[in-house]
Parts: structure tokens; sequence; C-alpha cells
């Protein structure tokens, strides 16, 4: 492929980014600090598309869990975190927007074995009521970290008590290596 043929097709992502009203687009590696760098361009990107200050509290906040989901659980790492926490992890994140609906979409491999414990975790979320989802909310505030967990353990139930629809995930096996599996995760705002 010579230079021309990828500029041009530069050139067509930036139209089709422009006619999907592409927000903010990462796809590689994440880092808290790639993050920290990433978080001030999204909060700046949300003010200048003019959304109002909850849904961009909302949708940052969704940025926020999306890529520490990443960080923490992404299968595929560049440099794993020890003691120091610097994991450098690959995946996706996605900001688009319809005008009044704001959509958000995270991808990274994970281990094939984790695909059961995740769906465990997130079906629940999906036939959940607002109040429900702010009830296990406070719960998980008051319980002990899961054993599993990286965080907190409250990252997909702010998602979807911020969401405006029920949390979507999908997960496809990777045919070239069976030990790895594509999550995608999906929230509107």
């Amino acid at each position: 492929m010579n230079t021309f043929e990828l500029l041009d097709q530069d050139a067509a992502f930036f139209e089709l980014a422009q006619r999907r009203n592409l927000l903010f687009y990462h796809k590689g590696y994440f880092s808290h600090s790639i993050v920290a760098a990433m978080s001030e361009v999204v909060k700046l990107q949300l003010e200048v598309a003019g959304i109002s200050a909850p849904t961009r509290r909302k949708l940052f906040s969704s940025f926020i869990e999306l890529s520490q989901n990443i960080i923490h659980y992404s299968s595929d790492s560049l440099v794993e975190g020890g003691l120091t926490g610097g994991a450098i992890r690959e995946g996706a994140v996605c900001i688009t927007t319809d005008g009044e609906r704001h959509l958000m979409l995270c991808v990274n491999p994970i281990a094939t074995t984790a695909v059961s414990n995740l769906r465990e975790r997130l079906e629940p979320l999906c036939s959940m009521s607002l109040e429900e989802i702010k009830q296990a909310y406070k719960l998980s505030l008051r319980s002990d970290t899961p054993e599993e967990s990286k965080g907190a353990g409250l990252g997909f139930l702010t998602m979807a008590r911020d969401a405006s629809a029920p949390l979507e995930f999908a997960f496809y096996p990777r045919v070239d290596a069976p030990e790895t599996t594509l999550f995608c995760l999906k929230t509107i705002i």
C-alpha cells in the first residue's frame, strides 16, 4: 500500500467520524497516565459539543470506568502492572452522539476463561430497574471488595446507574487465539 492509499483511508475515516458525530475515539494502549491525558481531551470535547453539565458528568464517569476496565482486565498487555500499577493494556473506547443520546462503546480482549464470570455479573444489571441498581450500588459500597476485582467493584453499577438504557454487552471469541475473547460493552447516556 502506498502513501496516497493510506491518506485516502485516513480521509475516509475522518469523513465517516464526522458523519457519525464521533466525539472521541481511541484504539490502542491504555495506562493510568494515558487515561489522565485522554480525560482532559474528553472533558474539553464534551464541553465544546455543548453537552449539558449533568450529562457530561455521566459521560466522563463512564469514560473513566470503561478505561479502568481496560487497564485492569484487558488480556493484551504491552507492560504488566506490578506493585507500581504501571500496566499498559490494549483496548478501544468510542463516544458518539446523535443529539439527545450519547453512545459509549468499549472493546478489549479478555481471557476466555473469564467470560462466564463477567456474564454472571452483567446479565442481572440488564434487567434491574434504576432503583434496584441504586440499591445494589449502596450495598456494594458497604461490602468488601470482591476478591477478583482490581477496583472497588462499582464500575458496572456506576455505568448502569448513569445510563438511559440497559447496558449491552457481547463476547466474540477469537478464532486465531482461542484463549482470548473480545469483550464489547455499550452504554447509552
